[in-house]
């Protein structure tokens, strides 16, 4: 396509989002960052999910396209429902790989940070990545970025960062650069920070950016079922046991609360990824309007958000777990025991009612009182 800045322009006089969400002489600094560097490193947040590996895979596959010599440097690994993203075996992992990512990150002349906020979400990688003395660009949808880069492009009312990264392939010029590889891994970020589109679509024109996905001829069916709906035989006994078991219904503040502990996941032989998703479920029951699941780790509680209805869970990850997020969607980390974050939530549960809306606190039918749940 020819006119790349035409992209999800309306068809009508009124101004478009896309023309006034990428600041256009932004764009071009970018660009010319790009045609100046040779070699670029992508990286992400530690515990990858979809958005990150396809935000950080697609930039890689189109530069790869413009002749330069990118690498891919994660944290840590990423889940193996991911492993069929075209790139994904070429990802260097630091955890597994660290003089390597050391090397490489050294000698780049440009590092572009996708899909986290602040360096302390890259873990034991942040001191490598930020001692880098090259020129940083982060690429974003969290809330509230720490100033630690060059350039920053930071929208979190988006769905994903790979919907930020297309808005700005398309804004720099480039959409007829995307391959079907780049498009693949730009879809699988939105599919899984989305649902498949069911949650987080503020702006309308994000299903015309499906339609130019697909017209790279992006196989969606596959990244759904890949992304969204495969997992291992002992990942779904987990799920089963962590609702039937280990999930608490609090009707007065209609909230869910599901904890595991290490023995709960040691019993299910527990894989990283296992429980991505397991926030989003008791979403399903009528009356339920956030959802917090705690898993304990070996150094601390790692705590996710999820709601629906505009409340804020970013705002009780912020207060209570060192963390944050979007206002739907957050997540934190807690240091102490399993017991002493589960507490720490109840007892400040009341404090949020007042962001519930009207029709929320009026009556939750079919909802039984945590008294009735297994703790």
């Amino acid at each position: 396509m020819d006119d790349d800045a035409g992209l999800l322009r309306a068809p009508d006089s009124q101004h478009h989002a896309m023309d006034r969400l990428i600041d256009s002489d932004k764009a071009k600094e970018f660009l010319t960052l790009i045609k100046e560097s040779e070699r670029i490193v992508l990286t992400c947040h530690v515990r990858p999910d979809g958005d990150a590996i396809g935000s950080t895979l697609a930039f890689w596959h189109l530069l790869r396209q413009l002749g330069k010599d990118a690498t891919v440097v994660v944290p840590d690994k990423a889940p193996q429902t991911l492993s069929f993203l075209p790139g994904f075996k070429d990802i260097a992992v630091y955890t597994c790989h660290a003089r390597y990512c050391e090397n490489t990150v050294a000698a780049a002349d440009m590092i572009v940070f996708c899909d986290f906020n602040t360096p302390s979400r890259q873990d034991s990688l942040a001191p490598v990545i930020q001692s880098a003395p090259c020129r940083k660009v982060l690429v974003d949808h969290h809330q509230e970025p720490a100033q630690f880069t060059d350039l920053t492009f930071s929208f979190p009312d988006m769905s994903s960062t790979c919907e930020l990264v297309f808005r700005l392939i398309a804004a720099m010029g480039l959409y007829g650069d995307v391959s079907r590889d780049c498009a693949t891994c730009l879809l699988t970020g939105i599919v899984t920070d989305t649902r498949n589109f069911s949650v987080n679509c503020k702006h309308h024109d994000l299903y015309e950016i499906l339609m130019r996905l697909l017209e790279k001829d992006v196989d969606k069916e596959r990244i759904v079922r890949e992304a969204l709906n495969t997992r291992s035989y002992w990942s779904l006994r987990l799920e089963a046991y962590a609702i039937s078991e280990k999930m608490r219904i609090f009707q007065n503040h209609r909230c869910s609360l599901i904890t595991l502990d290490r023995n709960d996941l040691e019993n299910y032989h527990y894989e990283r990824g296992d429980t991505e998703g397991l926030v989003n479920r008791p979403l399903e029951i009528k009356g339920v309007v956030y959802s917090i699941f705690m898993r304990e780790d070996a150094d601390c509680v790692k705590v996710s958000a999820r709601s629906i209805d505009g409340f804020p869970v970013s705002e009780i990850c912020k207060d209570l777990f060192n963390g944050g997020g979007h206002i739907q969607a957050a997540g934190g980390e807690f240091y102490g025991s399993l017991d002493e974050c589960r507490d720490l939530l109840i007892e400040a549960m009341p404090r949020y009612d007042k962001y519930l809306k009207k029709d929320q606190r009026a009556g939750a039918e079919g909802i039984p009182s945590a008294s009735t749940q297994t703790s």
